[in-house]
């Protein structure tokens, strides 16, 4: 067994935003392990503030520039919701298209660039341009895909501008919406090659298994990306949805001294989001050829080894666009036309969530009678997923600890761990109310 560690981790590398990790262990006792994020608070709920509805969503669109359209589509949907909207079914169809194409994108990013340099035994990708010089070469095809995808829905990839409340502001037209299909049809090959390198590394995927409760959207009708309940999967099986109007006393926020970000709970300790939590919610809504390839790469619900959220997010990128595809010819067999925004019935406050490639997220807001908001509320899902690792790293260490792994190994093995739920840290920080007592 090893007796004496001490990691520090100034800033982890291949994740946005900061994060530490500090682990110090004398004779063979944890005296310190913490997952710390020193990250200041950003304010975007009171940059909101005092702004029209029409403003919003481009403001919150910036807290990230990953989850651009994620958060464009939260804020709107929050909006419409506290406005009274119901948008047209295609709307609808255009939204959903757009999310698959944001979650392809970062998924791509993130197991290509991110963690492939992990399991292949690189320190970056950069390493791996002459090594692998034909896997490095189909991930920026598939990014470079991504972005015309988002784009041709969105109007732009990040900070999205054709999402607006009461439906789109533009939309394709009939001969951009055949190209994308014939864009995406066109990549398949390298989505199997994508399959293929992934089953090919995965036996350097660290065995690590640690239950925990699973939260995502979930729906009767789709995989739950775009809408649904919020849905919690224990590590046994048991379901229960909540409305989403409920997600306060789901995520349960509080605050602990290593982190500026908030944590959450709801059942358990602990609970996770991301690509896997919906893989576990919501496997039997994948389209039929993720499902197979899921079971090509070895994964399977109920899968509690955290460090396969990658693997999860690689048979999404597959399920994307094939669900993506059957929508598309949805739009041309009934043809897409600009419509009219749909108007405010009232004023209010409404919430609701969509799932960014990180997981499930919230916004809330409240408007005046003139349409101007008067606060806000965003969860993001890294703030979600902060406690989590926490309670991941509490059981990691004193493994790795008896498996007497080295402290380089020790801290590969965190690093990677921290790296597997793919977080966006800097947008996960909230500004705390504090009262000075003296």
């Amino acid at each position: 067994m090893t007796s004496s560690v001490h990691i520090n981790v100034h800033h982890l590398t291949r994740v946005e935003g900061h994060g530490n990790i500090v682990v110090n262990v004398s004779d063979g006792v944890v005296e310190k392990c913490e997952w710390q994020v020193p990250e200041a608070p950003r304010f975007f709920e009171s940059m909101i503030r005092g702004r029209h509805y029409s403003e919003v969503a481009r403001i919150t669109s910036r807290i990230c520039g990953i989850c651009a359209v994620g958060h464009t589509l939260a804020s709107v949907k929050a909006t419409e919701k506290a406005l009274g909207i119901e948008i047209s079914e295609q709307s609808w169809k255009l939204r959903e298209v757009l999310k698959h194409a944001e979650n392809a994108d970062s998924h791509i990013l993130h197991a290509y660039i991110l963690v492939a340099p992990d399991l292949a035994g690189a320190p970056s990708v950069f390493p791996l341009v002459e090594t692998m010089p034909d896997v490095v070469a189909r991930a920026l095809r598939l990014k470079r895909l991504c972005h015309e995808w988002g784009s041709c829905i969105g109007g732009r990839t990040t900070h999205p501008t054709m999402v607006v409340p009461g439906g789109m502001a533009e939309v394709p037209s009939m001969k951009e919406l055949r190209e994308l299909k014939e864009k995406l049809v066109a990549a398949v090959p390298d989505l199997e090659a994508t399959l293929e390198t992934f089953k090919a590394v995965a036996p350097n995927i660290p065995a690590f298994d640690r239950p925990t409760e699973y939260l995502a959207l979930s729906s009767d009708q789709t995989y739950g990306l775009y809408d649904g309940e919020i849905q919690s999967t224990l590590p046994d099986g048991t379901k229960q949805r909540y409305p989403v109007a409920d997600y306060k006393q789901v995520t349960n926020e509080f605050v602990v001294h290593q982190s500026t970000a908030k944590y959450t709970k709801n059942k358990l300790d602990s609970y996770a989001a991301g690509a896997l939590a919906r893989f576990n919610n919501n496997y039997d809504m994948l389209v039929p050829e993720a499902k197979q390839a899921a079971e090509f790469l070895g994964l399977q619900p109920i899968c509690t080894n955290p460090y396969m959220n990658t693997v999860a997010q690689v048979v999404e990128v597959v399920h994307s666009v094939y669900d993506s595809l059957r929508i598309i010819d949805e739009l041309l067999a009934d043809g897409v036309k600009l419509e009219p925004l749909v108007k405010p019935t009232k004023y209010g406050s409404g919430a609701d969530s969509v799932e960014v490639p990180r997981g499930i997220l919230f916004h809330e807001y409240e408007y005046d009678a003139d349409g101007f908001c008067k606060g806000g509320n965003c969860i993001i899902p890294t703030n979600q997923n902060h406690n989590n690792i926490q309670h991941d790293f509490n059981v990691l260490v004193p493994e790795l600890l008896d498996a007497d792994k080295s402290e380089e190994e020790m801290e590969l093995a965190l690093s990677m761990l921290v790296r597997a739920y793919d977080p966006c840290i800097s947008c996960s920080t909230h500004a705390l109310d504090v009262k000075f007592v003296r």
